[in-house]
């Protein structure tokens, strides 16, 4: 006796085809929250590496090293910064020597271009962002520019430099009075739209301030309008989310994290902090205010 065998009907095969998108979008769901989580920690794990080796500068040199340097400071290494001070702290020696030879060659970096000008470190990168794994071209200037997803905490703004890295001062720990534990020293930052602020290394910052370039305020002004466009206002700019391709987003701390950003405090430790934090940020981005201010959850 011959049985006729029963196929898939056309709603069981669409009920199937439902099913197996269900459990795909879940899966690419779920790896991408695994991107992202490990995304978060390596970034987390090298403003460790930087916090460790501010605090090894630090012993080797009695103090924290200069968070910019002015065209006119007296070592010739116009417009670096403690991005370059940390290279022999973060197993980067020969870049830096590299790069004290091109100095004493050249003290402008640009003519003829220093090498460490389009060097990538990865210490200072979050891989987060695609963009920052290779040089890029400067969309103003048409430099081919290596970048740091971190930049150093200045203060409330350029002006205020009551910071711990500043433009052409450098502070000993011990000129953290509002506690080491409560002071931003380096925090997440990515580089501008038309990567022409976020340099690593010669990174001249707003009217030569090393602002959003090496070093921010946490409530920073627009000090040169026509950089982004007429779509920024002059600020101060708050702590808060952004994009990539979001020209004002340059004017302050954010990152490609969800809900907040990565900052490495004066003592060395790594905390992420939300953006429902803000109102506290000047506070904790002074090096000794006299602010009563804890870290935000």
């Amino acid at each position: 006796m011959r049985r006729n065998r029963r196929g898939f009907t056309l709603i069981e095969l669409l009920v199937v085809i439902a099913i197996v998108a269900v459990l795909v979008g879940l899966m690419l769901s779920a790896v991408q929250r695994v991107r992202n989580a490990a995304a978060r920690l390596s970034c987390q794990n090298n403003l460790k590496q930087i916090g460790l080796a501010l605090h090894h500068y630090h012993d080797a040199n009695n103090g924290l090293p200069v968070g910019h340097r002015s065209l006119f400071q007296a070592d010739r290494r116009p417009f670096t910064g403690w991005t370059l001070d940390l290279l022999p702290f973060l197993e980067a020696d020969a870049l830096h020597a590299q790069s004290m030879a091109d100095f004493r060659r050249q003290p402008l970096a640009f003519v003829p271009p220093h090498s460490g000008l389009s060097t990538v470190v990865k210490a200072y990168l979050c891989p987060a962002d695609g963009r920052v794994g290779s040089p890029q071209v400067s969309t103003k200037t048409m430099t081919t520019v290596a970048f740091t997803s971190y930049l150093g905490v200045s203060g409330k703004d350029y002006q205020s430099k009551d910071g711990v890295l500043v433009q052409d001062r450098r502070f000993p720990l011990l000129a953290i009075t509002d506690g080491t534990g409560n002071t931003l020293m380096v925090g997440e930052r990515p580089p501008s739209a038309d990567f022409q602020f976020g340099w690593w290394y010669a990174g001249v910052g707003q009217k030569l301030s090393g602002s959003a370039d090496m070093i921010l305020g946490v409530r920073e002004q627009n000090l040169q309008p026509i950089v982004s466009g007429s779509t920024c206002g002059p600020g101060a700019y708050p702590f808060r989310e952004s994009r990539f391709d979001d020209p004002c987003g340059m004017f302050h701390f954010w990152s490609p994290h969800s809900g907040g950003a990565n900052f490495a405090l004066a003592d060395g430790s790594v905390r992420f902090l939300a953006y429902s934090g803000n109102a506290v940020f000047p506070a904790l981005a002074s090096r000794a205010g006299g602010e009563v201010a804890g870290l935000p959850d």
